[in-house]
């Protein structure tokens, strides 16, 4: 009964099924027996549930011939087999009885080893099981190991790394301390399961309102979005589906309480809480308090937003190290540009003298038409070679016949310019795979020839700020950079056929 104790105690404690014990202790005992026995006999333990006496047995398979000397102790030919059991047939096995195995130091040693393996691997399994699942929670856990600023945490049934890029900057975590943190990923590694934990991630943030405020547990707060410089400082965005709750009071709480609560935890970082909108001009004003913002710009093409703020407001709307504009930046999902009003008003004035010039060169007009255009929102050239007639000839002063002339005009400007970059592109030996990329106009692509990038692998290689830096930070935005740089690279993937590890593919192929 020794055994069947053992394996209730070994279970209990490392909280895994008892027949996995059981299982690694027959496992173990028949280790032993082939070491005694020999490694070429089929040795197999049977252990007694209920009694916990130990029996062991070899096993012989009846063949018809022996082809492998190695299985000569593993098989018998049918009649040898019929001399000892005469109504055996072909494919059954004759069965043995050992005596009990007498438990050498090596033999014992070699046992021990093989159940405390077996075990080890289904406590490593169970824990997978209990966390694989958990992602995304918040734990609370005592340290145990500080290496080199890496922590090694209990969780009681498992173990969790808080790797020291995962920790606040400042923070001195020690043995014994209780530590939250935020379960992040969860992975089958070879020495185990892992569980990477983290109190730098935003989601740890949200879980920590989600702990302090019952509003938000509930549900009838909900968290829109995150943004945090680990340490220093953090912005949240909420909104309430009661319209008798305001969000940012219940996260605050009566005098700060709530926010307070989660400050704290994260060593002092500053919490700006802002009510969520779907208009993205005013959410992105009330993300850069305590600034100012006299104007916002519009771009939804490209995504971006440019903010204009008075003079003595500049500093504080971008913040210590552009702090300020990157966590809106995050928290609203925008490029955002900070400028001041004298900025703003010499860079309107130098766009409308660029495009007044174009205009007047390019379609052969005086200022007035030019200036006209420029009012009306036109551009480019494109502009108008693609608005409709009607569009143009809406313009006080103009009527469907200027409207016309100044589209074959244009037509006429755009054709003459694709030529002339036709020729440069073939001067520079562009090739026609960069050509066909999506998204590339004639002066991306010239400017992309003139620097040795002459092919789509060419353009692939590039980082995605190479390329802004090559055709502009107008031309493209970083997103779009990204996609047209990705698309490229995931071709050349899609062209590699897969290999069977084993090179049945290849001898398929080759017969």
């Amino acid at each position: 009964m020794e055994i069947i104790q053992v394996a209730d105690a070994v279970a209990r404690e490392k909280g895994i099924d008892k027949e996995i014990v059981i299982g690694a202790m027959e496992e173990a005992i028949q280790k032993a027996g082939r070491s005694k026995y020999g490694m070429d006999h089929d040795i197999r333990v049977k252990i007694d549930r209920k009694s916990g006496g130990i029996e062991m047995f070899r096993y012989r398979e009846v063949v018809e011939t022996i082809e492998d000397p190695e299985f000569e102790n593993m098989q018998l030919t049918l009649p040898e087999a019929q001399r000892i059991k005469p109504e055996v047939k072909l494919g059954e096995f004759l069965v043995d009885p050992l005596p009990p195995l007498d438990f050498g130091r090596i033999a014992a040693q070699t046992a021990k080893q093989v159940i405390l393996q077996k075990v080890r691997d289904a406590e490593r399994e169970r824990q997978f099981e209990e966390f694989k699942d958990r992602a995304g929670e918040i734990v609370s856990g005592v340290i145990k190991r500080v290496e080199y600023g890496n922590v090694t945490v209990d969780l009681g049934r498992a173990e969790g790394y808080l790797r020291r890029d995962e920790t606040l900057p400042r923070e001195h975590l020690k043995n014994g301390e209780r530590v939250r943190a935020y379960i992040y990923d969860v992975r089958q590694e070879p020495r185990g399961p892992q569980i990477f934990l983290s109190r730098t991630h935003p989601a740890f943030m949200a879980g920590l309102f989600k702990q302090e405020v019952p509003e938000i547990y509930d549900g009838v707060i909900e968290i829109k979005a995150v943004a945090r410089d680990p340490g220093s400082r953090a912005k949240i965005a909420v909104i309430s589906r009661d319209s008798s709750i305001d969000p940012v009071g219940a996260c605050v709480g009566m005098r700060g309480s709530r926010v307070q609560a989660v400050v704290n935890e994260l060593q002092g970082e500053k919490i700006d809480i802002i009510q969520w909108t779907e208009d993205p001009a005013r959410f992105v004003v009330s993300a850069l308090a305590p600034a100012e913002v006299e104007k916002v710009i519009l771009d939804d093409e490209k995504n971006r937003m440019e903010v204009v703020v008075p003079d003595e407001q500049l500093s504080l709307a971008i913040g210590r190290r552009g702090q300020n504009v990157r966590l809106a930046s995050i928290l609203s999902g925008w490029d955002i540009d900070i400028m001041t009003e004298e900025e703003e008003s010499e860079r309107r004035q130098k766009e409308f003298h660029e495009r007044s010039t174009l205009f007047i060169e390019a379609l052969d007009v005086d200022e007035v038409i030019a200036h006209l255009l420029v009012v009306e929102g036109f551009v480019s050239i494109q502009d108008i070679a693609e608005s409709d007639v009607s569009e143009i000839a809406s313009i006080e002063g103009f009527d469907e016949d200027v409207a016309a002339e100044l589209q074959n005009r244009a037509s006429t400007w755009l054709d003459a310019r694709n030529k002339e970059l036709e020729d440069k592109l073939k001067k520079l030996k562009v090739e026609d795979s960069l050509k066909a990329v999506q998204g590339l106009t004639y002066e991306m692509l010239v400017k992309l020839g003139e620097n040795d990038v002459k092919t789509a692998d060419d353009l692939g290689d590039l980082a995605t700020d190479e390329l802004i830096e090559i055709v502009g930070e107008k031309a493209l935005t970083r997103a779009e950079a990204e996609a047209m740089i990705m698309g490229i690279r995931e071709t050349w993937f899609a062209d590699e056929e897969p290999v069977n590890d084993t090179g049945e593919e290849k001898a398929a192929e080759a017969s």
